[in-house]
């Protein structure tokens, strides 16, 4: 039965809706509400009035159609996976439509354009059924299920961001539709969505019993007679069929999804079909107040705000306060990575010296010219040209490596590093800062200071936010989702606006080496040498702390300070490294899980193997991106977020299934 008050709590929702409906369409059309009764009883075809039914009505439909649809589909997905947690920004669909999207728009745009959301849910599909493959049927309730959401939300938008940069010709119009737009210019939107939404009254009718089953378990659901996996894939295809359309009609709307179940528990919704029936209205209500939000800002700044951007402005601090009230101190649950080498032999030394010569002659001997391909020292000129850059790759690989594995050891989370933990986000958002308030001209002289003090301000968020879980790797990943997505955010606020410091912001968030001076490269080199030398100094507190904290106490350590010195020496490193190549996603989760495969157990062995890989990684991401679309360039951030996050996923895949 439905609660007692909830009666009640639907009527004061849609006072509340109807309160917002009005306050939309003034900040829509810049008229009062007295005016648009007189404007809509009017005769003839004034601008107020094409204004208010080509513009401002079609705006407020669409976001009434979304809210409600990404509502349905959040509170179907966590009622299926009864995580609190899981939306389909959370578990990699929202990301999987999104470069589904994409790759139809710039391989078959006329598909696109008539059935985009075939492609939108084919890559949702492929997006969330690799999540579902890492986490498990043990995991799809816990922990591993978000972070392997939150693995494929870095890999497909890596994807996503290099198709747009190869085809520049059309980032404008793809970045604002990646940051969710609701602007309408007449009702062809809204006519193509509405009756692909009406999905959601068979299932208000007919999902609230499977679901309530459901809530006693698989095998209590079973035993009364519910076909199981057949009606969890049917609701699985509902609810990603519902965030597909939405993403095709609108782009990216995230965390509308996450939030509206949420919102209906705490405000009393305790059955299924009243959790489905009241995240409907809420999520009408939610984007259509977000929205509302973004049209202020449209004021304020006089520049486009994408309500995207403002949904993950307002959602992002709401995952925070979820994941600290909803996560226990340690998650039972781990993502599993395959075995390695029980040891680092020499058979294993002589292989990774073999790669490391192979990408050394590549970065500097093999390239593409006008004549075809050349091996060949370089002459002066190109030396002079292509040192700095190859000794900036190394470096930063090595860089991003070293940090990485300090993370590992320090949390014991085989999802840690800085892209991970929310470190680069805050070096980026900072940078980010200083180009809007300064413009393109300050950029290379503030921006390692300004990378510096954002890092610096993420490692005090994560010790003040951590500290009362005791820095749980669960709420740790979960911190870093939060800043990425609130970075997300902001940097779509720039991309959207179209100058020329926006698009040099997106050139530096690609991460690119050919913008690096000798001094850069030098500079970055010794500072990296230096940072190194000082992590192998700590190889024995991190052993004793990868045990548990109560050894290492135990041994006589001061866990506190030390967590807090190899955090600060973390935060330098990705500081250093971000400052001048950009943020690079996944090379410093990847090379130390790549030494620990290789048999590198000991923290002495594995950092040194683990900084090695992490050039080369880098080395060969920078050859690839100089040659392989040449004379044209990818810059080394996306293809080695691309390679190595492909290969992660591919370790968590096997790590699974082994």
């Amino acid at each position: 039965m439905m609660s007692v008050w909830a009666p009640a709590r639907h009527v004061l929702t849609f006072l509340l809706l109807l309160l917002l409906t009005l306050l939309h369409l003034c900040l829509a059309t810049d008229l009062g509400p007295f005016d648009l009764w007189s404007i809509l009883g009017a005769t003839g075809e004034s601008f107020e009035r094409l204004q208010l039914q080509l513009s401002a009505l079609p705006r407020l439909c669409m976001a009434l159609l979304v809210g409600a649809a990404l509502g349905v589909s959040g509170s179907l997905l966590q009622q299926i996976t009864q995580n609190r947690l899981v939306s389909p920004m959370t578990i990699g669909a929202s990301s999987g439509a999104w470069l589904g999207l994409v790759l139809a728009t710039l391989l078959l745009p006329a598909f696109a354009a008539n059935h985009g959301q075939w492609a939108a849910l084919a890559g949702a599909l492929l997006a969330v059924g690799l999540v579902l493959l890492i986490a498990g049927r043990s995991g799809i309730g816990g922990l591993p299920l978000v972070l392997g959401g939150m693995a494929m939300n870095l890999l497909l938008g890596a994807l996503a961001a290099g198709l747009v940069l190869i085809n520049n010709q059309y980032t404008q119009g793809l970045f604002v539709w990646g940051a969710g737009d609701l602007a309408q210019i007449d009702w062809h939107w809204v006519q193509w969505l509405w009756p692909k939404l009406l999905l959601i009254v068979p299932l208000l009718l007919l999902a609230p019993r499977p679901l309530s089953l459901l809530q006693l378990g698989s095998e209590a659901a079973q035993g009364r007679g519910l076909a199981l996996w057949p009606v969890m894939l049917m609701l699985f295809l509902a609810a990603l069929w519902l965030c597909a359309v939405s993403i095709t009609a609108v782009g990216l709307i995230g965390f509308i999804g996450l939030l509206t179940p949420n919102m209906a528990k705490m405000l009393g919704a305790r059955t299924a079909r009243d959790e489905l029936l009241y995240s409907t209205l809420l999520g009408a209500v939610l984007l259509l107040g977000t929205d509302v939000l973004a049209l202020l800002g449209n004021r304020v700044s006089g520049q486009l705000v994408p309500s995207g951007a403002a949904a993950a402005l307002i959602g992002a601090p709401v995952l925070l306060w979820l994941a600290r009230r909803h996560l226990a101190a340690e998650d039972p649950h781990g993502l599993q990575l395959p075995a390695g080498a029980e040891c680092f032999g020499w058979r294993g030394a002589l292989r990774v010296g073999i790669l490391a010569g192979i990408a050394l002659v590549l970065a500097l001997g093999l390239a593409r010219g006008l004549d075809g391909w050349r091996l060949e020292w370089p002459s002066a000129l190109l030396w002079s040209l292509r040192w700095p850059r190859v000794l900036t790759a190394a470096s930063a690989g090595a860089g991003l490596a070293i940090s990485g594995l300090l993370l590992h050891r320090l949390l014991r989370n085989p999802l840690a590093s800085p892209d991970i933990l929310g470190l680069s986000a805050g070096a980026t958002l900072a940078v980010m800062l200083v180009l809007i308030l300064f413009g393109g001209s300050a950029f290379g002289a503030v921006a390692p200071l300004a990378a510096f003090i954002g890092s610096l301000l993420v490692l005090v968020v994560l010790m003040l936010l951590g500290r009362r879980h005791h820095y749980s790797p669960a709420l740790m990943a979960l911190l870093g989702i939060s800043l990425g997505a609130l970075l997300n955010a902001a940097l779509q606020f720039v991309l959207a606006k179209g100058t020329g410091d926006s698009f040099a912001l997106l050139g530096w968030l690609a991460g690119s080496t050919y913008r690096a001076t000798p001094q850069q490269a030098s500079w970055l080199a010794l500072g990296v040498l230096l940072f190194g030398a000082l992590a192998l100094l700590f190889q024995r507190a991190l052993t004793l702390i990868g045990i548990g904290d109560g050894v290492a106490a135990s041994r006589g350590l001061n866990v506190p300070r030390l967590r807090l010195v190899v955090l600060v020496l973390v935060a330098l490193l990705c500081a250093l490294v971000t400052s001048l190549l950009g943020p690079v996603a996944f090379l410093g989760l990847l090379a130390p899980h790549i030494a620990a495969l290789l048999g590198a157990r000991r923290v002495a062995a594995q950092l040194l193997l683990a900084a090695g890989l992490g050039a080369v990684l880098m080395l060969l991401a920078d050859w690839v991106g100089r040659t392989l679309i040449f004379p044209l360039q990818i810059p080394v951030g996306i293809v080695a977020s691309v390679l190595c996050g492909g290969y992660f996923v591919y370790l968590l895949v096997r790590g699974r299934l082994s």
